[in-house]
């Protein structure tokens, strides 16, 4: 802790209301209109085999062959460096939310951090928990791309003889995807900064999924489920903590303006 003791989070967080519940406008916008989005391009890439035109692709520049799987820019640096500056991340978030209990000048921060915990460590796991359960194989295993197994979807069955398999949905884009919760922890506690911490959730999710893509060990619509449990997992979460009932300081310059900035807020 002593590193720590020497950050200063601004103090200019407090509740601005009682909590309430969300408005129809905010599920509609943050669960409705991104759910669909993410259905529609995973039924693209998956039941209509977009998947196969995009790793048929990757699979033939590297002359039939999976060539960055083992190199150092995708193995290395983003896989394993990837993994390592996400853990590394989600220990300077923890540092800072344990000082937010020690120190009470922090204490604004507390549910707003105590969010973000929670909300990236809930991603992570939960893909974790489902790549055992759907039992997929990853690119580099199959038939198609000089592997050995045949593909299964989905959709289907998985065949007794064939070795189990833990490549759906994307383990490693799940530790960037995560940090889309950076949008709602802005949106409670910087807004202006909301769009930023979504780029960098998206940004590393990206980084992270391509690689993969790149190396074999994932088809693209692995990555886009992975994407749609991070954004609902934070989102619902944001909701639940009801992170949304905390606001800046800032905005409010007087108890008179909290009916108007509760009102902006919906």
């Amino acid at each position: 802790m002593s590193l720590l003791a020497h950050v200063s989070l601004p103090a200019d967080v407090r509740p601005s209301r009682p909590p309430s519940q969300p408005p129809v406008s905010f599920l509609l916008r943050h669960l409705g209109v991104p759910g669909l989005g993410l259905v529609v391009i995973f039924f693209i890439l998956s039941p209509m085999h977009g998947d196969f035109w995009w790793a048929d692709h990757i699979y033939a520049w590297g002359g039939h062959a999976w060539a960055w799987q083992h190199s150092w820019l995708t193995q290395s640096l983003l896989h394993e460096g990837g993994r390592k500056l996400s853990a590394l991340a989600w220990l300077v978030v923890a540092g800072l939310g344990l000082s937010s209990w020690l120190r009470s000048a922090w204490s604004p921060w507390r549910r707003p951090l105590l969010y973000l915990l929670l909300a990236t460590a809930a991603t992570t796991l939960l893909v974790g928990a489902l790549k055992r359960f759907t039992d997929m194989d990853c690119p580099w295993d199959l038939l198609r791309y000089g592997g050995a197994r045949p593909f299964v979807s989905l959709w289907q069955l998985r065949p007794d003889s064939l070795p189990a398999a833990a490549c759906f949905p994307a383990g490693h884009a799940g530790g960037g995807y995560s940090w889309v919760a950076l949008y709602f922890f802005f949106r409670a506690t910087r807004p202006e900064w909301r769009w930023r911490g979504l780029g960098v959730g998206l940004g590393l999710g990206l980084l992270f999924g391509m690689a993969q893509q790149w190396r074999g060990a994932h088809f693209a619509s692995h990555d886009v489920a992975t994407l749609a449990i991070a954004w609902f997992v934070s989102s619902g979460l944001f909701v639940a903590l009801r992170v949304t009932d905390r606001v800046p300081v800032s905005e409010v310059t007087s108890s008179a303006s909290l009916p108007q900035l509760a009102e902006a807020q919906s």
